[in-house]
């Protein structure tokens, strides 16, 4: 369908309309952006769910500036938000966990904001359906989002309306996305907020934030307040009341709603405090105070064996396989997925070895998750290439070598994830390409040579560009790695989540560094080399890249899933 976004009108017009059926109105923005589906409405406007007709239909957001406020002040002041939210998500760039901005324009006289649309549920609709958080999902829920504070901190942006409702957890990857910059405020710049003017939310804004005044830690404060919340399934009411604010005292006295460990006490009570000055000052301290009191703490390596081992030798890693997950997708085409137990390990290559895109070498810690035990196969690509589409189209038959069970090439990164979407639509699990740390470490599995096999490959271990092949061969004609997977060099490159870096100085550390690294251009890694690849290019460490839309007779994936 196609909407109109006349605030007078909204009809619903069959899809390709170019003019409204019932107003006349024109349907398109900018001539490429077509609102399909009314979303939701605030104090600001409305919000349609879009398709961008430049770039294949491509699922975005419009935020239509349409505001409730009467009266030139308070109107001049709802104009200067809006356009408030197109600075603040353009100023922040590309971060994996931020919706990008799209467009921003005037047409027909109204604003009009084009964003990245992120498909998924937001907490407070999780909240809704199935219950309390337990603890463990709270704390991940603060490992997720501390580091997307610190990095609109260090860029110098408050938020200043954090909640469960504009934190979206991705259907597609499972990542939390926090949404709506239309409040947030940047620090050292004009104070947006005046008297009987207040932003943010009542019931999980600082005490501050209502005297007009906010600070970095005021979002820390409205994520502590977030986390009791999903804890205790308790949210203030309409009229005010709060079962766990005690009014009278000015307290918070959640801790009467639900039991938790006392780490995770003093870790909100210290994000909770009344005073800025008395309340964690970043979000990189309580990141450090989840650590130290060994929230999902990943190994430590002893100074001695760093300091007397080889930096090549393999670190530590939790015993071996415990068993595989099979999805049957019918017909007898079956989707197998090895569990690779979680561990720490040497990130990269040593001296002597690669070249500076491989360095430095680093430790990484990797939480379990299963991977796919062979390169997706084209005959699982047309299983799920037949299911229904979610953003693009997909050929059911795209590879250049044709064969069941050889893997399926000539698909971008873009394919590959329209595949982990249908089939987690499909199956109710959540499918992903593997992060780039995550792809190393099942491939090296628990060896640091350059290849799993050893210092070299031969065609016997490998299909790669020796002049014997020449093309794909099918999955699983080679020896295995010690974690049961197929074929990690040669064969085809594999795609990973991660955008292109063009090293590891700065790379995300502990307890983001196995997630996905996102960076600001089109280009995304890829690993393991091909049938057509040299030797050097089929290393565990070795990395490539390529942009997102390319499809080669070379370019293949693997699944991965948490």
């Amino acid at each position: 369908m196609s909407q109109c976004l006349n605030p007078d009108c909204l009809q619903q017009n069959p899809s390709g309309t170019i003019f409204c059926q019932r107003c006349g109105s024109k349907m398109i923005l900018g001539d490429r952006y077509r609102a399909v589906r009314f979303i939701g409405e605030g104090g600001f406007g409305r919000t349609f769910q879009a398709v961008d007709e430049h770039r294949l239909d491509t699922p975005c957001v419009i935020k239509q500036f349409l505001p409730q406020q009467s009266g030139s002040a308070a109107l001049e002041k709802a104009t200067e938000l809006f356009k408030q939210e197109a600075v603040r998500l353009r100023d922040l760039g590309k971060h994996s966990q931020i919706p990008d901005l799209l467009a921003f324009f005037q047409q027909e006289g109204r604003l009009y904001l084009i964003q990245e649309f992120i498909d998924g549920e937001n907490l407070l609709d999780e909240l809704t359906r199935k219950g309390k958080f337990s603890e463990s999902e709270v704390k991940q829920v603060l490992i997720e989002l501390l580091p997307v504070l610190q990095f609109i901190h260090d860029n110098n942006v408050i938020h200043r309306d954090i909640k469960p409702e504009n934190i979206i957890r991705c259907s597609q990857n499972c990542k939390l996305f926090l949404i709506d910059f239309g409040v947030s405020k940047e620090v050292g710049g004009s104070l947006l907020t005046r008297v009987g003017t207040i932003t943010g939310t009542p019931g999980y804004a600082p005490p501050e934030q209502f005297r007009g005044m906010v600070y970095p830690n005021s979002d820390i404060y409205s994520l502590a307040v977030t986390c009791i919340r999903l804890l205790t399934g308790h949210l203030q009411k309409a009229d005010g009341s709060d079962l766990l604010f005690d009014s009278m005292r000015m307290q918070w006295v959640w801790k009467q709603y639900v039991s938790v460990s006392k780490d995770l006490e003093t870790v909100l009570d210290k994000m909770l405090q009344d005073l800025p000055i008395n309340r964690v000052q970043s979000a990189n301290e309580v990141l450090l105070e989840l650590e130290k009191q060994k929230f999902n703490k990943p190994p430590k390596l002893p100074v001695s064996s760093i300091s007397s081992q080889p930096v090549s030798q393999f670190i530590s890693s939790q015993p071996g396989l415990s068993f595989t997950q099979n999805e049957h997708l019918g017909n007898g085409v079956i989707l197998e997925m090895v569990e690779i137990p979680g561990g720490t390990f040497l990130m990269g290559s040593p001296n002597g070895e690669g070249d500076d895109r491989e360095k430095p070498q680093h430790q990484v810690a990797v939480r379990p998750f299963y991977m796919g035990k062979y390169p997706v196969t084209q005959a699982q690509w047309e299983k799920v290439a037949r299911l229904p589409r979610v953003k693009i189209d997909l050929n059911p038959k795209p590879s250049h070598f044709k064969g069941a069970n050889l893997p399926v090439e000539r698909v971008s990164w873009h394919d590959a994830q329209e595949f982990c979407t249908r089939l987690s639509k499909h199956t109710g699990k959540i499918y992903r390409l593997p992060s780039e740390a995550e792809w190393e470490y099942a491939c090296r599995a628990k060896i640091t040579t350059p290849y799993y096999f050893g210092e070299s490959i031969t065609t016997d271990l490998v299909n790669y560009a020796q002049f014997i092949f020449g093309k794909t061969t099918n999955v699983g004609k080679f020896p295995a790695n010690s974690f049961g997977l197929y074929d990690m060099h040669g064969n085809v490159w594999e795609w990973c989540e991660d955008g292109w870096h063009e090293n590891y100085r700065n790379a995300p550390i502990w307890p983001n560094d196995s997630i996905p690294w996102i960076s600001n251009n089109n280009f995304h890694v890829m690993r393991g080399g091909s049938w057509g690849s040299d030797a050097e290019s089929c290393r565990s460490a070795y990395r490539h890249y390529s942009d997102q839309w390319d499809r080669y007779y070379e370019y293949g994936f693997r699944l991965a899933s948490s």
